[in-house]
This record gives structure tokens, sequence and C-alpha cells, in this order.
């Protein structure tokens, strides 16, 4: 039995479809059962848990052997997620599959960065077979750009010129599901990255291309990222993550490209443009869904 946390969440949907169409026995950790429909659908069992309450992770994990670690973006994640493998080891578990995120580092600017780096090491510590999973940008993120595309022809980020191997989250879900399905993966840690690294210039190339209208890349200063992102109602530690990493995006440091997808997912990893193609209505803000990173 896999327990999956995070299991509703944009890449933890997807790890679920992937490990039930291996055949695995997954259960869902969700805060709100009556919120997960998307599991019922996919036969997988649910857990009612919070990494926030260490008694309800016990039960969740009783009969499980594998866990896929995802936690919430907060600024208790060292915490939360340290909860979780050491719920872990009280279950016997064998193995844990941890999100981390691309650049995980101590010495990062980026303050969740610093806290996956926090968590990796307190999973080296554990003694508990592991993999670290250092996903880039996400392409769903992009769908959070679907409203100024549908009503401005436009996209607004301070990202310059700077390039980024971005990644599709199904396909970082394909590595997390042979991570857990097969041997050989303990102790790594993979970079996780489309197959090319793009501009948000060259972004909004595809973007016109496919969606056949002109859609332009505006650079902004952050301060009015930071407004904006205020405004909308991110937290203050997040907002100034999120500006420091797209400080280190545009200093060039987001644009590595692994072969990770192929050689442990067993798949092409899809480009942009495949993205865009698939889901041109969405960007375009024809559904009003927005994905959450």
């Amino acid at each position: 039995m896999i327990l999956v946390t995070g299991a509703t969440g944009t890449v933890g949907r997807e790890v679920v479809k992937e490990l039930t169409i291996r055949g695995e026995r997954v259960r869902g950790l969700t805060r709100d059962p009556g919120k997960a429909g998307f599991l019922r659908q996919h036969g997988v069992e649910i857990a009612a848990g919070d990494l926030s309450r260490p008694e309800t992770l016990d039960l969740a994990l009783k009969g499980c052997d594998r866990v896929f670690l995802l936690g919430p973006s907060d600024a208790r994640q060292t915490e939360l997620e340290t909860n979780v493998i050491e719920a872990a080891k009280r279950a016997g578990v064998r193995q844990i599959a941890k999100l981390s995120v691309y650049g995980a580092d101590e010495r990062s600017p980026v303050a969740y960065c610093r806290f996956h780096a926090q968590v990796e090491q307190r999973l080296a510590e554990s003694g508990i077979a592991h993999t670290n999973l250092r996903p880039n940008y996400f392409m769903q993120n992009m769908f959070n750009y679907a409203n100024s595309i549908s009503q401005q022809g436009a996209f607004y980020a301070p990202l310059g010129e700077g390039r980024i191997s971005m990644v599709d989250v199904r396909d970082i879900a394909a590595v997390a599901a042979a991570v857990l399905t097969e041997r050989g993966h303990e102790g790594k840690t993979y970079e996780v990255t489309g197959p090319e690294a793009l501009s948000f210039g060259e972004a909004a190339q595809i973007l016109s291309r496919v969606l056949g209208r002109k859609v332009e890349y505006v650079d902004i200063q952050p301060e009015q990222a930071r407004s904006s992102l205020l405004g909308m109602g991110v937290p203050g530690w997040l907002v100034e993550a999120i500006l420091a990493m797209m400080s280190e995006y545009k200093q060039g440091r987001g644009a590595r490209v692994s072969d990770i997808v192929q050689k442990v997912g067993k798949r092409q990893p899809r480009t942009f443009e495949q993205f865009t193609r698939e889901f041109a209505d969405r960007l375009a803000g024809v559904h009003e869904e927005v994905a959450v990173a």
C-alpha cells in the first residue's frame, strides 16, 4: 500500500493516476474527505489526516510500506513534513519518495528551497530508504496567467530573459511512480525538468502561434509583482520566496535540462508547445480553473 500525501493537489492527483494505472494499492491523505471525489473515482482508499496533527498520521499510515511525501506551501513546511517522516518510522514504512524543489539548498535565498533541503536532511537521517525529486517550474503554473492572456493578450512576471526548463506535472508523476514501484532509486536525488529551456518571451511566441492571436510577455519590476501577489492574498513569506525564485530564474539558474523523465519515467517529456496545444482552451481563459503549484 502506498500513501500519497497531497493526493488531491496538482501533482498528487497525477501521482495517484500513475500508481493506479500500474495496479498499485493507493491510499490518499486529505484533510477533507468530502472533497476527495477524484480519489473515489480512481478506486483510491481515503484517509483523513492533517500533517500538523501527528496522531492522525499514524492511522493513515497503518499498513503502508511506501509513501509519496508532498507537503503544503507553508512556513512550517519542515515541521509538517518531518511529522510524516517520524510517523513513517513508527509505521515501519520502507520507502519514501519526496517531492522536493529545483534548487533545494539550505543556503538558498529562496525560503521554500531551504525548507525542502531541511526535509531532505531529516529524511537522510531517518534511516528510511528514500529518493528526492526536485522538479523545476510546472507548466501547469501557466494556467495562473489565463485570465490576463484572455483579457489583455499578455502575461506578466519579473523574469527578464531568464530561461526555465519547465516540466509538465504528469511527467513528474511518471518519475515518482517509477521510483515507488521499481528498485534502484534509493538514496538518489533526481532533478526533473522538461526537454528544453525557454524564456517567457519564447513561451509567449508559442502561445501566440497555438492560440492564433498575439500574446505578449511583459517583464515587470519585482515591486509590481509583489503588490499583485499580496493583493491576491498570497502570504507575505511566500511572496518573498516567489520573488527570490524569480530572481534566481532571471539570472539563468533555472535553465538546466535533465534526462530524468526519459531515463526514470520511461517517456519523452512533453514540450511546452505540446502542453499548450493540449490545454489551448484553458490557457485562453475558456475555463476558469486555476492550478495550484
